[in-house]
């Protein structure tokens, strides 16, 4: 063998690997992230481990069973709301009760219910407003004589009058707000007496019942709500007779 082949066979065993000796690490791990499975493992192995992270900081992924589920009213929340809503009105105007807005409660009926929605399936159908073919919870009380004739609206709370116009369903309307987020609603109204910016005192005359287009099969009657911060309230939670 010639001298030029002998060094040619020398220089390919050097360019050679050696089998025996270790490999950079580097290139192990070239060859591993080229993998195209590598990155999304990787991925949901982390996110894996957040969720679980999560899951055990959330006491083991359990509802705090005094947490209310969204859209579901919780046991006990309408008698607890009544109860803050009661020190609420009391708190409003010192030395006042929400009272009855009218007189001579002998004579006088309701025509329609507050719907409560834990109420018997009797009490809540009773409680419902048909009106264009459409059903409404009723949000308030609807007060009428019996010999079906109007009489005078009171205040039932001394307060600021915000709203006093006419309103193409529901008839005269009066809006009173009190302290303490506390808003009274009279509806069904005729004659008004009071305008915007008024301030009223318990008991003063602030219309006449008369009718509404929204519930007329009612005859006269005068349409009463109570909304405590902008949400209703059964009014026979907090009224106090005369």
């Amino acid at each position: 063998m010639s001298d030029q082949n002998k060094n040619t066979r020398k220089l390919e065993e050097a360019s050679k690997p050696n089998a025996g000796a270790p490999q950079p690490q580097s290139s192990g791990l070239k060859r591993l992230f080229s993998k195209r499975w590598v990155f999304p493992a990787v991925y949901m192995a982390a996110a894996a481990i957040i969720v679980t992270i999560l899951w055990l900081n959330g006491a083991g992924g359990k509802e705090d069973p005094q947490k209310p589920v969204s859209g579901q009213p919780s046991i006990g929340s309408e008698e607890a709301g009544a109860t803050n809503s009661q020190e609420s009105v009391e708190a409003a105007v010192p030395g006042e009760s929400l009272k009855l807005p009218y007189q001579d409660s002998k004579d006088m009926v309701v025509k329609l219910p507050y719907y409560n929605e834990n109420g018997s399936a009797e009490e809540r159908q009773a409680a419902v407003v048909e009106y264009d073919n459409q059903f409404t919870a009723h949000s308030g009380l609807d007060y009428a004589r019996k010999d079906g004739k109007t009489f005078e609206v009171l205040a039932a709370l001394s307060g600021k009058v915000t709203v006093a116009e006419k309103s193409p369903i529901n008839g005269y309307e009066v809006q009173i707000e009190h302290a303490s987020g506390l808003k009274t609603v009279y509806q069904s109204l005729t004659d008004l007496k009071v305008q915007v910016g008024d301030e009223v005192k318990q008991g003063d005359v602030i219309a006449m019942a008369d009718r509404s287009e929204m519930e007329k099969d009612e005859g006269i009657h005068l349409h009463f709500e109570a909304l405590s911060n902008g949400q209703s309230i059964d009014p026979n939670s907090l009224v106090k007779a005369q």
